[in-house]
């Protein structure tokens, strides 16, 4: 029996095209973890409700930014990932929305406390966790108080929406962070925040440098970065932090395509195509005239490379 097969130069060729939505959201955080848990599903919902496949969630968003001043008693917001209410909660959110959804939390692990930070993806499914790899500690961000320097190194994930690299707040400020997530593979670069006002001197406002960074890493891996800080009037005795919102969402010449203001709880939503992305990378020749056999000197502390 013969079996007729088309020709190859009749066959259809099937494209399939790479469009994701992608969203940032900000909002104010309470005392009550419910409540922040609740205020942030409301957003996941709004923003799923516009399109969004991966959505971004703020840095440390159960409770109040408790960093601001050094108390033992913060320890207890502390949890492993396996008994987080957020991620428990948000695994669900996630499989029934079909959303990826990146969860910042407090990790404990046995004597060791993280910044760390949970992949959902779409199934409900952890992919694994980042811990936050830079560690600031100043005035109104006593972070080394509270988290030992993240030791997962930085991480891309597969996800069903395409690969993503994510980074924790003071992980934005660091070029190096941006360009090793790209190298792995990342299509999409993500920073959920929590930055504002400095409690030593009022008249300091870094969010034009804050987002001038990140523009930055948009620009020179030509990528989309996705940033969600929060917002509101946080204080800790005689410590108090007006965080500027201002969240945004660039495309990959380091252009803002939407940006939030400095006080409202909202949602930002662009949508990218990824594989179009992917072929201006290789056209642009960024990556190929690289020269990884010169940078050595980066992986110095002080300028000076030992042989």
């Amino acid at each position: 029996m013969c079996i007729a097969r088309p020709s190859k130069w009749r066959q259809k060729e099937v494209s399939i095209v790479r469009i994701v939505k992608v969203a940032a959201t900000q909002m104010g955080c309470s005392g009550s973890i419910d409540e922040n848990i609740s205020k942030a599903e409301g957003l996941v919902r709004q923003a799923a409700k516009q399109g969004a496949q991966i959505i971004l969630l703020q840095e440390l968003f159960e409770t109040p930014y408790f960093c601001q001043k050094q108390k033992s008693d913060y320890y207890a917001y502390a949890t492993e990932l396996e008994h987080n209410r957020a991620i428990n909660h948000f695994r669900q959110i996630a499989k029934e929305l079909q959303v990826v959804l990146p969860i910042s939390f407090y990790e404990k692990k046995n004597n060791a406390r993280y910044n760390a930070l949970a992949v959902i993806d779409a199934d409900g499914e952890v992919l694994g966790k980042y811990r936050k790899s830079h560690i600031p500690d100043g005035p109104g961000y006593e972070e080394k108080f509270y988290f030992n320097p993240g030791d997962t190194g930085f991480k891309v994930w597969s996800t069903r929406y395409g690969k993503i690299g994510i980074g924790v707040c003071w992980d934005q400020w660091y070029p190096e962070a941006a360009r090793c997530m790209t190298l792995m593979g990342a299509e999409l670069l993500f920073y959920p925040t929590a930055i504002g006002s400095e409690p030593q001197d009022s008249s300091i406002d870094s969010k034009d440098h804050w987002q001038a960074c990140m523009l930055g890493h948009a620009a020179a891996n030509l990528l989309p970065v996705i940033a969600s800080n929060r917002v509101g009037v946080e204080e800790d005795e005689d410590s108090k932090i007006t965080f500027y919102g201002s969240s945004f969402i660039a495309g990959p010449q380091g252009n803002k395509i939407v940006e939030a203001n400095r006080n409202e709880e909202t949602v930002l939503v662009a949508e990218f195509d990824l594989d179009q992305l992917e072929t201006q990378r290789i056209e642009w020749g960024i990556f190929r005239d690289r020269r990884p056999d010169l940078y050595k000197i980066i992986t110095s502390y002080d300028g000076e490379v030992t042989v």
